[in-house]
Parts: C-alpha cells; sequence; structure tokens
C-alpha cells in the first residue's frame, strides 16, 4: 500500500495531539517495515516546512511539504473546496490518513482521520474560536467520509459513534503509546524539596485552579507545586502563590527527571480524549492522581487515585493517598504502562487500512 499521512499539525509545538500524530506515524513506518510505503505530507508555512523536516529527521517515510504563506488559510480552503484530489500532488494513493488540521479530497481508496476527542463539539467554551471551528468542520466531514476511524480510547470512540451517528464497528481504538525517554531508569530531577507535578498547557479543560486550591489544602510548606506546559488561553489559574513553580514547556527528556523525582504527579483535567501524561509519568515510576472523569479511565487503569476534578477537598485528600502509597503505585503503574506501544499502534493503523481497502 501506499499510504499517504497528514503531518500538518507537527508544524507547531508538541501537544498531546502532536505527540500522538508523531508516535503514530512512528509506529506506521515501524510497522511497515518496508512492505508499504509512507508519504507524509503537509501544505504549511515557511517556518513549519523547517519544524516538520527536523521532527521527521530519520523516520523511513517520504517527506512532501508544500510552502504556503498563510497555510492555515489555504489548508481550510483546500478543504471546505474538496479540490483539487490529493493525487494531484502527491501521485496515486491507496489510503488517504488526515489528521487535526485539515480534511483533503481524494479521488479514490481508503480515507481515513484520527480521533483524539469531542471537545469543541461538546464544550466549545473550552476552546479558541478557531478551533471550534476547525474541528466542528472535521469531525462532521470525516463522519460523512471515512472508510475507517482511529481513536486514542475507546471512551472516544464510543463517544464519536453516538454523537455524529457513525458505525461504531469503523472505529479502531489505537490507545497511545510511550516515547522511549519516559523510562524508570535514570535520573530524577532535584528541586530542593519535594514537589507535585503536573503537565498541561494552561486552558480551562485542563482544570489547574483547582489543583493549585488543592495544594494550598494540603498545607506543606515543603512540598512545592510545579507546573509544565505551554500557555493557553481562556480563563487563568493564578500560578503566582508561595511554593508553585512553573517551567514552561520543556523537552521529553526533561520531563522524565521531573516524573523521576515527583513525590506524586496530578493530572485533574475535566475532559480528555485519553491523557497521555498519565501513562508517561506511570512509565517513568511515578504515583498519580487522576481525574475521575470517565475520559481518563483507560489511561489510568486501576492504577491511578482518581478524585473528583471539581473538588478541590477530594484531590488534596487523593495527593495524600498517593505519596503514602507511592512505592506500591508505582508498581503497579510500571506494569500498567507496559501495554501501551506506538508499535502496536501502527500495527492497528495497518489492520484498519486493509480491512476497509
Amino acid at each position: 500500500m501506499r499510504i499517504a499521512f497528514d503531518v500538518s499539525p507537527l508544524s507547531h509545538e508538541r501537544t498531546g495531539v502532536n505527540n500522538y500524530i508523531l508516535g503514530s506515524l512512528r509506529g506506521l513506518a515501524e510497522a511497515a517495515a518496508g512492505e508499504h510505503e509512507v508519504v507524509a505530507f503537509a501544505p504549511t508555512s515557511p517556518e513549519g516546512r523547517r519544524v516538520i523536516a527536523t521532527t521527521l529527521v530519520g523516520l523511513p517515510v517520504e517527506l512532501r511539504l508544500k510552502t504556503f504563506p498563510g497555510a492555515h488559510g489555504w489548508r481550510t480552503a483546500w478543504s471546505v473546496a474538496g479540490y483539487p484530489p490529493a493525487e494531484r500532488w502527491l501521485g496515486k494513493l491507496d489510503v488517504l490518513h488526515f489528521t487535526d488540521w485539515m480534511y483533503p479530497p481524494q479521488r479514490r481508496g481508503v480515507r481515513s482521520t484520527t480521533i483524539h476527542d469531542l471537545v469543541p463539539l461538546h464544550h466549545p467554551q473550552w476552546v479558541t474560536k478557531r478551533t471550534r471551528a476547525m474541528h466542528q468542520r472535521k469531525a462532521r466531514h470525516a463522519a460523512l467520509t471515512c472508510d475507517v476511524m482511529f481513536a486514542n480510547s475507546a471512551f472516544t470512540a464510543d463517544d464519536f459513534a453516538a454523537t455524529l451517528d457513525f458505525p461504531r464497528e469503523r472505529i479502531v481504538v489505537a490507545h497511545p503509546g510511550i516515547g522511549d525517554a519516559f523510562s524508570a531508569d535514570g535520573d530524577a530531577a532535584e528541586l530542593g524539596r519535594p514537589y507535585v507535578l503536573t503537565v498541561a498547557t494552561l486552558e480551562p479543560r485542563k482544570n489547574l485552579g483547582t489543583l493549585v486550591d488543592a495544594y494550598a489544602l494540603l498545607g506543606d510548606e515543603d512540598l512545592a507545586l510545579v507546573v509544565v506546559g505551554g500557555e493557553g488561553w481562556g480563563e487563568q489559574p493564578r500560578l503566582d502563590r508561595p511554593g508553585v513553580v512553573r517551567t514552561g514547556r520543556v523537552s521529553d527528556e526533561e520531563l522524565a527527571r521531573l516524573y523521576r523525582g515527583a513525590a506524586v504527579v496530578v493530572y485533574p483535567s475535566r475532559f480528555e480524549g485519553f491523557g497521555m501524561p498519565i501513562t508517561e509519568a506511570m512509565a517513568s515510576g511515578a504515583a498519580v492522581v487522576a481525574s475521575s472523569h470517565p475520559s481518563l479511565d483507560e489511561a489510568a487503569g486501576d492504577v491511578a487515585v482518581r478524585a473528583d476534578p471539581e473538588s478541590a477537598e477530594e484531590i488534596a485528600e487523593a495527593i495524600r493517598v498517593a505519596i503514602g502509597r507511592r512505592d506500591e503505585l508505582r508498581e503497579r503503574g510500571l506494569a500498567h504502562a507496559r501495554q501501551f506501544s506506538w508499535r502496536r499502534v501502527g500495527e492497528l493503523f495497518l489492520e484498519g487500512y486493509e480491512r476497509f481497502a
């Protein structure tokens, strides 16, 4: 098969969605093992072209990038107009897999995409106007045109099928893998005192304000709260309180060090597709507290200590419990994390394409 795989979002900074796109492409290239041709393509800005090319160095895929000033508008126009077909640019295709920003037209072959979550449909107030419009269009178009879809969790697959009336049997669940950097082996960060760690872009659904309130309830002046993640949008939590440390975005290697050194990792999100920081933290040997929202059930398994994301009191108590059970949760978390592999994601993609070819 000749598989065209959209990598447009990799032109921007790495978020959970972008990490899934990159990980799944790596897994697909590994699973293809020379038997199938993988073409990574993107219409992108001049800077985006540089970022994508650097990100994909060493990956055994054919790279097709076109540079356009105002690339977002071009991608939107191409998707909405439905012309010209992608084959005009990429040649004959057996599969076209689009990702998060556009839905390119094609003449023939399997049509596929990945669904990460339906936050823009269920909670439009939690996303930017541009994200809301882009994802609502994409989800509805995908439901009408795709032969097969891949979801990062059974929760997301069930949600998409029910919300957009898409046949559930045509959605393949491909849980995110875990990057090689995230291992219990290696150096642990030392910040001079114990710390609670959270990883999230500063946006409303990540619920960092409630976590900051929970941290204050702990009343432990020797315990810091470390917040890793980029700038976001919407109402921002107050992170200028005593004991709260912001790092901004960090490399995977530095994030793994922070996971390994944390007293506990807390992920209090109100709604997710899966919740990749949970499994990354477990693979790094951390005890984890996670929101009790069902969208995080598959990432958390029966290992994470769960808490109502809207209750600072419950989160604070869950942190106390997790710290007290740290050694037990570490061993169980390591075992839980072993089931998640990007190679397996690639195999599932190939199986899905072949089933509907």
